[in-house]
C-alpha cells in the first residue's frame, strides 16, 4: 500500500520491444514518470509514439503477448513487473482498472451488460453473492449516468449508443472501486456533446473518489480540458512533461509546437479542400449539371424497419452539392448525417423523397441500372481496417473498381494503382503490401486511393480522420485539399470534429434528429449560429490556450 507521500504510479527506464520479422521495434524506449495518489496524467503524442503501449504496461497486459519489458512499474505500491499471475489478476480491476477505447470490442455482444459488470465485482470479492454482485452494477450503472440503471442493466451491448456504451466500459472500472483508472482514448469515435459528458463524469469520479487517471489521447484538446499534467511522448520516449497549462501555453519543445500547430482551431480557418470555391473560381459545371449542381435530394427520407417499430434516421433533407465545393455534415451519433452520406451514392435507397445526380434520377433506381454511376460517386468510410479485406494487398484492392469496370487491361491497372498510390503520397512500391503494415494514416490514405481509382466526381467521406492524430489528420485534410483543386471533386465532410470541419468546409449543414436545423456558409454558422442546437455543439469544443493567446474553453471559462 502506498503512504500520503509515495506515488501512486511509478515507471522506472520502462522498455517494450516487440520482435517483428523485420527486426525489434522499440515501442516504449526508457520511460520514466510518476502520478501523485488523486492526480491526472495526459499521455498524447502521434500514432506509434508507444503511448497505448505505455498504458498497457501500467496493468501487466503485455504479459504472454511477446513483447519483452523491462523496467519498473509500480502501481499503488504492487510491483506489476514482478507480480505473479494470482497478484496481476488482483492489481487489475481491484487497484488499477482499464477503459479501452472500442466498448463493442470489449464487451461481450451476447451478455447483459450489467451480468458482465457484476462478474467483475465477484472476481475480486469471492465472497459476494450473485444479488449483491448485481445491485453493486446498477449501482455503478447509476453512478456514470446511465438511467433507469436497474432495467438497463439487463440489455445488451448493441441496445446502446456509442456514449453509453463507453459509460458502461467505466461503470465496470469502477466496479471494484480501484485507486487508477487508465483510459486509453476513451472518447476518440464520440460527437462532442457526448465526449464532453465522458469527460465531465471522469472529472466528477475523480473529485469524490479520489482516483488517480492516466489518460492516453491523441486530442490535445480532450488533455486541456481532463487533466493536471501532460507527457508529450515521441518513438517511444518522453520529450516533454509538466503541468498541462505551462506546456500547452508555452511548450519547450519543437516536436510539443508541431502537435500544438496540427491541432485544428474552431475559431480559425485554414486553407483545405474547397477554398478555390471559397474564393469565387468556379468549378467546370459537368454536361447535364444545372448551376454546376452534381447532386441534389430534394425532401429525403430513410426508414429502417417496419410498422410501429420503425425508426426514421433521415427525416425530409434537402440540400445541394456544387461542383468543387464542400459540403460539411456534422452533428451527434444518431442525427443521421451517416446514413444522409451513405444515401448520397446510393449505398443506401432513400424510402422517399428526390435524389438527382447530374439531373437524373437516381433515387429509385435499381442496381444494374446504378452501375453507370457508381464510378461517379464514391465514398471514403471511417473505418479503413474493416472497408480493406485483410488478405488481399492494398494494390489489389484499390484495383477493384478499375477492373469492375473493365475498361482497361492488367498492365494499365497496375501502373494506374501505382500512380494513386503515389497521388496520395505512399511508395508505389507498396502495392503488394498487406493493410495491417500501415499505420491508421497511411491506410486511409489506401481508402482515399481506391476511392480516386474510378475517377469520381463526388466523394463522401465518412468520419476520415475520427481515429488520427492530429499531424496525421491535417496531412489527411490537406491531401483531400490537393486532390480537390487537381481534379475538380465536389466533397461531403461528415464529422463529428467540428473543428476539423471548419478547415475543410465551404458550407455547413448541422442535422439532428435525422433533420437539417441550421445550414448556410461555414465561416457564418461558425461565427454566428442561429439555432440553440449548433451553439451547444461549438459551445462543447475543447479548446487549447496558445503561447500568448488565451482562449476560452466549453463553458467560457479559460482552459
Amino acid at each position: 500500500m502506498t503512504t500520503p507521500t509515495e506515488p501512486l504510479v511509478s515507471v522506472a527506464d520502462l522498455r517494450v520491444t516487440f520482435p517483428t520479422g523485420n527486426g525489434a521495434v522499440h515501442a516504449v524506449d526508457g520511460l520514466s514518470f510518476s502520478l501523485a495518489p488523486g492526480g491526472a496524467l495526459g499521455i498524447v503524442g502521434e500514432s506509434g509514439s508507444g503511448k497505448s503501449t505505455a498504458a498497457y504496461a501500467l496493468l501487466g497486459l503485455h504479459r504472454g503477448t511477446g513483447a519483452r519489458v523491462s523496467g519498473s512499474v509500480t502501481v499503488a505500491g504492487h510491483d506489476v513487473q514482478g507480480a505473479d499471475e494470482a497478484e496481476l489478476r488482483r492489481i487489475r480491476g481491484g487497484i488499477a482498472a482499464m477503459v479501452f477505447q472500442d466498448p463493442l470490442s470489449s464487451l461481450d455482444p451476447y451478455q447483459a451488460i450489467g451480468d458482465q459488470i457484476a462478474e467483475v465485482h465477484r472476481v475480486h470479492h469471492r465472497g459476494a453473492s450473485r444479488r449483491a454482485a448485481r445491485a453493486r452494477a446498477a449501482e455503478v450503472l447509476d453512478r456514470v449516468g446511465i438511467p433507469d440503471a436497474a432495467r438497463r442493466a439487463r440489455s445488451r451491448p448493441h441496445e446502446f449508443s456509442g456514449g453509453m456504451r463507453q459509460r458502461v466500459l467505466i461503470a465496470m472500472a469502477l466496479a471494484c472501486a480501484p485507486r487508477l483508472l487508465v483510459a486509453d482514448e476513451p472518447t476518440t469515435a464520440l460527437d462532442v456533446t457526448v465526449q464532453a459528458q465522458v469527460l465531465g463524469l471522469l472529472r466528477e469520479l475523480r473529485a469524490e473518489t479520489g482516483t488517480g487517471l492516466v489518460l492516453v489521447t491523441h486530442d490535445l484538446g480532450v488533455a486541456a480540458d481532463s487533466v493536471d499534467e501532460m507527457l508529450v511522448m515521441k518513438d517511444g520516449r518522453a520529450v516533454e512533461r509538466g503541468p498541462v497549462r505551462g506546456v500547452l501555453a508555452a511548450p519547450r519543445e519543437p516536436y510539443t509546437r508541431e502537435l500544438l500547430e496540427a491541432v485544428p482551431r474552431i475559431d480559425v480557418r485554414r486553407d483545405g479542400p474547397g477554398r478555390s470555391a471559397r474564393d469565387g473560381a468556379p468549378g467546370s459545371a459537368p454536361d447535364g449539371a444545372r448551376s454546376g449542381v452534381l447532386l441534389e435530394a430534394a425532401g429525403l427520407r430513410r426508414e429502417f424497419g417496419r410498422g410501429k417499430g420503425a425508426v426514421t434516421a433521415v427525416d425530409d433533407v434537402s440540400l445541394t452539392v456544387r461542383a468543387g465545393e464542400t459540403v460539411g455534415i456534422v452533428g451527434e451519433s444518431g442525427s443521421g448525417k451517416t446514413t444522409l452520406g451513405r444515401m448520397l451514392v446510393r449505398l443506401l435507397p432513400p424510402t422517399g423523397g428526390a435524389l438527382r445526380y447530374r439531373g437524373r434520377d437516381i433515387g429509385g433506381l435499381k442496381e444494374r441500372e446504378l452501375r453507370p454511376f457508381r464510378s461517379e460517386l464514391q465514398m471514403v468510410f471511417q473505418d479503413p481496417v474493416s472497408s480493406l479485406n485483410p488478405r488481399r494487398s492494398i494494390g489489389e484492392s484499390i484495383a477493384d473498381p478499375l477492373r469492375a469496370a473493365g475498361t482497361l487491361g492488367e498492365a494499365e491497372i497496375t501502373a494506374r494503382v501505382r500512380e494513386l498510390l503515389e497521388r496520395v503520397g505512399l511508395d508505389p512500391g507498396a502495392y503488394h503490401r498487406y493493410p495491417h503494415e500501415f499505420s491508421g494514416g497511411q491506410r486511409q490514405r489506401v481508402g482515399i486511393a481506391r476511392a480516386l481509382a474510378p475517377e469520381p466526381r463526388v466523394i463522401v467521406c465518412d468520419e476520415p480522420v475520427s481515429a488520427l492524430d492530429v499531424t496525421t489528420q491535417a496531412q489527411v485534410v490537406a491531401l483531400l485539399g490537393e486532390l480537390q483543386r487537381e481534379l475538380g471533386l465536389a466533397l461531403v465532410f461528415i464529422a463529428h470534429d467540428l473543428a476539423v470541419v471548419r478547415q475543410v468546409s465551404d458550407r455547413l449543414v448541422v442535422m439532428r434528429g435525422g433533420r437539417i436545423v441550421e445550414e448556410g456558409p461555414a465561416d457564418t454558422v461558425y461565427e454566428r449560429p442561429r439555432h440553440a442546437y449548433t451553439r451547444g455543439l461549438l459551445a462543447a469544443v475543447p479548446r487549447l490556450e496558445r503561447a500568448g493567446t488565451a482562449v476560452e474553453g466549453p463553458a467560457g471559462t479559460a482552459v
